[in-house]
């Protein structure tokens, strides 16, 4: 526990060495004037999506929670999808999006706490859905990286296995940088669960060095941000 401290201070202390070497008189400048919670984290939502589709990923908006299941059905239907695999949210409502895709005629598979015996045909029906779908625990602005923490109804299958990967993240959930996800989580938070970390589409070079999508992972991935109307 006390190494996971260490490496949160390291991360925070490179980082801070980083912002330190910009102009000083700027900085004061800047922290002079009062930002809104909002104006803050439209920034961040900005810088995420330009570090995000910098690694190939596809930012399909920022939208509220009501339109959500209409911006996720529309998404199914262009690239193809007839399966959906979907887990558990964390804000957002999953049984209503599964009710939309329903209406929609699309296939449902819904991933729910399984016995051991149990878990290999979960995961064979994930991996049969062309689109999986989860709800990010964090988002990380500086490198559009998606971070989730896996469980019995978020496994890690939903983000590994289907061609198609649909992430979901909560405006308020968008940091600015690893550090912050991992201050957010905290010791025990990180040592209790598996989180992963997703960083674009998979990628894998061939033996020419050449760059080869969705070989070991989704070969799309896309991203919604949801911001309620009252925030």
């Amino acid at each position: 526990m006390a190494e996971l401290h260490k490496i949160i201070a390291s991360v925070k202390d490179a980082l801070g060495a980083g912002a330190r070497s910009n102009n000083s008189h700027a900085a004061e400048a800047t922290a002079a004037v009062p930002v809104s919670p909002s104006a803050q984290r439209a920034e961040l939502a900005s810088a995420f999506t330009r570090e995000l589709e910098e690694v190939g990923g596809k930012f399909l908006g920022i939208v509220t929670p009501s339109e959500l299941s209409n911006r996720i059905v529309s998404l199914a239907g262009d690239i193809g999808a007839k399966t959906v695999a979907l887990g558990q949210g964390i804000a957002s409502d999953m049984d209503a999006i599964g009710e939309a895709l329903e209406r929609a005629d699309f296939r449902i598979v819904r991933t729910v706490p399984v016995a051991d015996t149990e878990r290999a045909a979960m995961r064979a029906r994930v991996a049969e859905a062309e689109l999986g779908i989860a709800e990010a625990d964090f988002a990380i602005a500086s490198t559009g990286t998606l971070a989730v923490v896996s469980n019995p109804q978020r496994p890690s299958s939903l983000t590994l296995l289907p061609p198609a990967s649909l992430v979901i993240v909560q405006i308020d959930r968008v940091m600015a940088n690893l550090a912050a996800v991992l201050a957010e989580l905290g010791p025990n938070g990180v040592a209790a669960n598996r989180l992963t970390l997703i960083t674009g589409p998979s990628r894998t070079a061939d033996i020419e060095k050449r760059i080869v999508l969705g070989v070991h992972g989704p070969k799309s991935l896309h991203v919604i941000v949801v911001w309620p109307h009252d925030d």
